[in-house]
């Protein structure tokens, strides 16, 4: 591999605004997921705009795919510390990507009380048929590359079976676990890496912000229990449901499910519904939690809502995206961390493939028909490599035609 060095040709910082204005126009076409965004993000900024090299751009990418959190909006976040000359350059670019999806699916939860009917239950059966079918392509995709091999196969069947056994809990338990395996097991060759990549943060700056990550980690549910703030208890969901997502965004699909629905504070069809609605819209998948958020029946103000679930849900990402770019030249070298990484990603397999059964199959697939129905999707998606928006479309009016036939 060259040398990495993320110097940009280019090396004057932009404003917060400019940087702002780029992810804006970035969070309004950036449609199919968390790996279309890093093709857009690799076209405009190493491409187009050349702030950073590509052998930089892909020593980025890992880092991001490294740590828990949703890789797109971290490497996104990133590149505006990178040309923001800090801080506020990442959160310009997070705000930017992140509000066109965040305010559209807010718009959709709060219209959602209005929206019933015959009409409504056939389309919000189609957003579940969706789920299932966008869910069975991430089991797909990440079996592929994330268990090539027995070892890791192993690690994810483990996985699937901790989950089912334990519940809510056997998810933390079945990372945990991959991690051990992963490093018993050593599944894989060590990667040489070579290379320099440097950020505007300072050793001091990334310790601060990973001391800062595991205080709020440890520390909010203690002061949930000290004040029984509604507020407080809705971050913490969102916050530790963000803090454990490996893997990619799909896999906080069963975290925020056993967060929002096991409690009653979301039912489960308006979650599959709102998740499936996701798909469609452009930016990244966890803007998701701005419709948990609004729509969570805890007595807090749905706008209120939705801003402390998005803040939750992407907090611990960035603040550990933000933490290890001062570390990663040296931790990325280290065999026992790419061993522990790839048996955690093994664990997420396992863990996307239970939750494919249940709540996403169990509650969209009922007969025959749905099963056809989310067939097609997950065909269309995987093997004819349709644009998300469109299967949601289709598969939403399909659901409307199952439902309320014409």
């Amino acid at each position: 591999m060259q040398s990495s060095q993320s110097t940009a040709p280019c090396n004057a910082s932009a404003s917060f605004f400019a940087i702002f204005c780029i992810f804006l126009r970035l969070g309004l076409t950036s449609f199919g997921g968390p790996i279309a965004h890093l093709g857009y993000f690799r076209d405009e900024f190493v491409v187009r705009r050349q702030w950073l090299s590509e052998a930089a751009y892909g020593d980025l990418v890992a880092l991001c795919q490294f740590i828990p959190g949703p890789a797109s909006s971290q490497v996104g976040f990133s590149l505006g510390v990178l040309r923001g000359n800090g801080l506020m350059g990442g959160i310009a670019a997070w705000l930017g990507f992140t509000m066109p999806s965040a305010i559209l699916l807010f718009a959709f939860a709060s219209g959602a009380s209005a929206f019933t009917g015959r009409l409504a239950d056939g389309f919000l059966h189609g957003l579940k048929l969706v789920t299932v079918a966008v869910v069975a392509q991430a089991v797909w995709g990440m079996a592929r590359h994330l268990t090539p091999d027995r070892q890791r196969a192993a690690i994810a069947l483990a996985a699937v079976i901790i989950v089912v056994s334990f519940g809510a809990i056997g998810q933390l338990a079945a990372i945990a676990f991959g991690v051990l395996a992963g490093i018993w097991l050593r599944g894989g060759p060590h990667t040489a890496i070579e290379g320099h990549l440097a950020f505007p943060v300072t050793r001091r700056a990334g310790i601060a912000a990973c001391a800062l990550f595991t205080l709020l980690l440890l520390g909010i549910p203690v002061l949930v229990t000290l004040t029984g703030s509604k507020q407080l208890l809705l971050f913490d969901a969102f916050y530790r449901s963000g803090a454990l997502v490996f893997g990619g965004g799909h896999v906080v699909l069963p975290l925020l499910q056993a967060e929002m629905v096991t409690p009653g504070w979301v039912t489960n069809e308006s979650f599959l519904a709102g998740y499936g609605l996701a798909q469609a819209v452009p930016g990244p998948l966890f803007a998701f939690a701005a419709f948990l958020g609004a729509d969570a029946s805890l007595a807090v103000d749905p706008a209120f809502g939705a801003a402390i679930a998005l803040v939750g849900v992407f907090l611990p990402g960035l603040l550990l995206a933000y933490g290890m770019l001062p570390f990663w030249d040296t931790l990325r070298t280290r065999p026992t961390a790419q061993y522990a990484m790839r048996g955690a990603n093994a664990a997420v397999v396992g863990i996307l493939a239970a939750a494919l059964y249940d709540p996403v199959w169990t509650s969209g697939v009922h007969d025959a028909r749905d099963l056809i129905v989310a067939l097609g999707g997950f065909l269309l998606l995987t093997f004819w490599k349709a644009a998300p928006w469109m299967v949601v479309a289709l598969l939403a009016a399909t659901g409307l035609v199952l439902v309320h036939p014409f």
